[in-house]
């Protein structure tokens, strides 16, 4: 992202389109965008140079309602939508918008590339273990046993881990917070806002019509104490009331959650969101396997990779420099055909 001098002071009213959010009463969703809407005035940037581009589902209605430009491109395509704006605009602010079924079904195969290749976009996984906007079938998150519409016996699939699964992607930076606690939101998306390079934010967000509760054993004011693992850098992984409890990597190398009176304070993990190996991150992100044990939430990595349209931007600038073919020359040399009738 190129720096913006001489930004305009705006608050969360300028951010904040004409449009009435459409979304069930009570649904999660209103509290992410509540803290988008209060966090882009902390950030800098401009309006005009800020996009948000969306897929298909509940979470895609989102840039009606951001005052900003944005898109609502079609199923699972908004991470390949957005990388051919990065790449031809890396001056602008890309967020992009999705679902668990949005992005991990149809749109599987274009997030992990996104990832991989390390584009400067910014990715908002709303995460409720459901398909709402189609009416309650099982997503790539549901949990298996999972009674829904499409799976009235029961799901028998194994969920996709999104923060497991961007992590393999060999992703940059990789965090989880939660719809409960706008703070939280808004801290982990300064992060990934500064980040330059593909972040990815999975957000456990309530669907109170189709799967309501699904996060409340870890998610509640009176359970997170106890429930949630904050990864702080460069801090012991310790959690509950009296951080009591703390996390270690065994001699296998999984991540198992310990009392840190019987091992000791000096033994629990140091979280460090910077180590180049995704493997003790993956260790964390394996920590929990499902929202009912304690569970991971924060900075799970963060280091630094080429971004991928500042290569691609930097070889045509090598090769306009030095004589090489532009993009028209290629795409009109041999081979060519003419099709006719």
């Amino acid at each position: 992202m190129t720096d913006i001098i001489d930004v305009p002071e705006t608050s969360k009213a300028d951010w904040t389109s004409d449009q009435e959010p459409r979304w069930c009463p009570g649904c999660g969703d209103y509290s992410i965008l509540t803290a988008v809407q209060m966090m882009m005035p902390e950030l800098g940037v401009r309006r005009e140079n800020t996009v948000f581009i969306s897929g298909i589902g509940c979470a895609a209605r989102f840039p009606y309602y951001m005052d900003t430009y944005g898109m609502h491109s079609i199923h699972g395509r908004a991470p390949a939508v957005s990388t051919g704006l990065a790449v031809a605009r890396p001056d602008l602010d890309v967020w992009v918008i999705g679902g668990d079924g949005d992005m991990l079904s149809i749109g599987g195969n274009h997030l992990i590339h996104a990832l991989r290749r390390n584009v400067d976009i910014n990715i908002l996984l709303f995460n409720n273990q459901i398909y709402g906007l189609t009416k309650g079938q099982y997503s790539p998150t549901s949990e298996v046993g999972k009674v829904t519409k499409s799976t009235p016996i029961g799901s028998i699939d194994e969920p996709f881990n999104p923060v497991s699964l961007a992590l393999g992607a060999e992703a940059s930076f990789v965090a989880r917070t939660h719809d409960m606690d706008r703070k939280h939101m808004q801290a982990i998306f300064k992060r990934a806002h500064a980040h330059p390079g593909a972040s990815l934010v999975e957000i456990f967000q309530n669907c109170n019509v189709f799967n309501d509760g699904a996060f409340a054993q870890i998610t509640k004011k009176d359970k997170r104490g106890s429930m949630l693992i904050d990864l702080k850098h460069g801090e012991p992984i310790v959690f509950g009331d009296d951080n009591e409890r703390g996390v270690i990597i065994d001699a296998k190398g999984d991540a198992v959650i310990v009392d840190v009176a019987e091992v000791g304070i000096e033994n629990v993990l140091v979280h460090d969101e910077t180590k180049p190996d995704p493997g003790v991150a993956f260790s964390l992100s394996r920590l929990s396997s499902g929202p009912f044990m304690p569970t991971p939430v924060g900075v799970f990595r963060a280091v630094e990779r080429s971004e991928y349209a500042g290569e691609v931007n930097r070889q045509i600038e090598y090769s306009q420099e030095n004589g090489r073919a532009s993009l028209s020359d290629l795409l009109h040399s041999q081979p060519t055909w003419d099709v006719t009738a």
